[in-house]
Formats: C-alpha cells, sequence, structure tokens
C-alpha cells in the first residue's frame, strides 16, 4: 500500500485540535461543573473524530479521482458522517446529563482552531510581506 505522506496543515490542525481540547476541559474542570465539562468532553471528541472522517474520506476520493462517482462517493460519506453525529447527538442529549452549551462549545473545537490558525497564518504572511517592503 502506497502511504501518503501529510501535508503540513492537517497535521498541525490535528496536533492544535488536541491542544485546544485539552486547555478546554483543564479550564472547565477548574471553573465549571462536571456536567459542562461532560459537555465539552463529548462534544470535542465528536468534533475531533469527525474532522479525521472527513480527512480520511477526502483523502480516498482524491487519490482515486479517476471516475465520476467521487462526487457521488463525497456525498454519500457526508450523509452517513451526518446521520451518525446527529444520532451521537441525539443520545447525548436524552440519556446523558451533559450541558447543552458545554456540547456546543466542545462541537466547536475544530472551527475554533481554524480560525486560529487563519489568523496566525495572516499575521505571519502579513509580517513577512513588512519585511520586503521598500518603503
Amino acid at each position: 500500500m502506497n502511504s501518503i505522506v501529510k501535508d503540513p496543515l492537517p497535521r498541525k490542525l490535528e496536533i492544535a485540535n488536541w491542544v485546544i481540547f485539552g486547555i478546554m476541559i483543564t479550564v472547565s474542570l477548574i471553573f465549571t461543573s462536571s456536567y459542562f465539562t461532560l459537555g465539552i468532553l463529548l462534544g470535542g471528541l465528536i468534533s475531533i473524530l469527525n474532522f479525521y472522517w472527513r480527512q480520511r474520506d477526502l483523502t480516498r476520493v482524491f487519490s482515486q479521482m479517476v471516475s465520476l462517482k467521487a462526487k457521488s462517493s463525497v456525498m454519500f460519506r457526508y450523509y452517513i458522517r451526518f446521520a451518525v453525529t446527529a444520532i451521537l447527538l441525539f443520545f447525548i442529549i436524552a440519556r446523558t446529563p451533559a450541558d447543552v452549551i458545554g456540547l456546543l462549545v466542545g462541537l466547536s473545537i475544530v472551527v475554533i482552531n481554524i480560525v486560529i490558525q487563519t489568523i496566525l497564518m495572516a499575521c505571519s504572511k502579513k509580517k513577512s510581506l513588512r519585511r520586503f517592503d521598500p518603503v
């Protein structure tokens, strides 16, 4: 099997997801209730696992992009992932004492990470452009 070398950005996103998740859990354990922390824990795990699942599906589809069924394959996998996530969220909300706001915060970990990484990249590009500014 041919192993695919990961691009540095997805690897950076993966590491940062876990770092942000750990920071959120730690801060939540110190300052909030255990139900809120449970919500962040469950939401964060769903969010990060969903990120890995999407990345794996897209890597598989783009490496086999020879047929026209690639788009339908991506959409089919998207709907499967969406259904699994919906079922998990239903059971978490209905069967656990997890706080819904904590769950939403946990589900936002990947989005928060992408926003942070975008800001950092924009700042570093702005800084590198200033070095070459002749003014």
